[in-house]
């Protein structure tokens, strides 16, 4: 297992949710960070939680390749790859779809993908890696309107298998969280979210909803470990198990 300290992390998504928690672990095992956001003001508030030092944010969308490759070319030589960001995912049945809606979660998640490792490969250091997320959904779809976002998350395990291949050395893997407690969680649902997590706290053999923290460490682990590669890390606290 390699050392983290004196890296420099890019974490795309890091201003809020399982990105922050990344973004904090990392400094706390002695990286240097950039945080990647669409909000200035968000990143601002974000690099003060997070404390001087080590941690820079930069604004861009990642649905906008302009703005992806200004990003990498202002954040210079880097380490690790880390992509976190997302929107909440379409959720009507099949035969309600806005597709408006539908192309827009595509493009802010896979194909802004697509564009952060087009953009990556200039200024990734070798022996460095990409991390991307899925998610449960690919397992447990929502039933109606899961089609979708389950497309989507599922085709991560896929698209790191082959970058895996054609970047070598440089390294590509997903992590795969459960459900866990994310602003992202209060735009989807609102003031129902507590019922939400109460039920399927219950039900899951970890006991509760994931907090960032808990997922954090599942990323480091890919930064560290130079012998894992192509691979998806599923940390769900037995999500999909039940």
């Amino acid at each position: 297992m390699t050392s983290l300290t004196g890296k420099k992390i890019i974490v795309v998504g890091g201003s809020s949710g399982i990105g922050f928690g990344v973004a904090a672990a990392a400094l706390e095992h002695g990286a240097e960070v950039v945080i990647v956001g669409r909000s200035e003001d968000k990143l601002k508030a974000t690099e003060e939680r997070l404390g001087a030092g080590h941690v820079t944010g930069i604004a861009a969308d990642v649905a906008n390749e302009a703005d992806v490759s200004r990003m990498f070319e202002q954040a210079g030589a880097f380490d690790h790859l880390v992509a976190t960001a997302g929107t909440p995912p379409p959720n009507s049945p099949i035969g309600e779809t806005d597709m408006d809606f539908v192309r827009g979660f595509v493009d802010g998640k896979l194909i802004g993908s697509v564009m952060l490792a087009k953009h990556a490969v200039r200024k990734l250091s070798k022996g460095g890696s990409m991390i991307f997320t899925s998610g449960i959904n690919k397992d447990r779809p929502p039933v109606p309107g899961g089609a979708v976002v389950a497309a989507v998350a599922g085709s991560f395990s896929y698209f790191a298998r082959a970058l895996a291949l054609e970047l070598a050395p440089t390294r590509v893997n997903i992590v795969s969280p459960g459900w866990v407690d994310t602003e992202m969680w209060d735009e989807i649902v609102g003031e129902a979210k507590t019922g939400y997590f109460e039920q399927m706290g219950g039900r899951i053999p970890a006991g509760r909803i994931a907090r960032p923290a808990d997922i954090a460490p599942a990323y480091l682990y890919l930064m560290q470990n130079e012998f894992m590669t192509g691979e998806t890390i599923h940390i769900d606290g037995g999500q999909r198990l039940v």
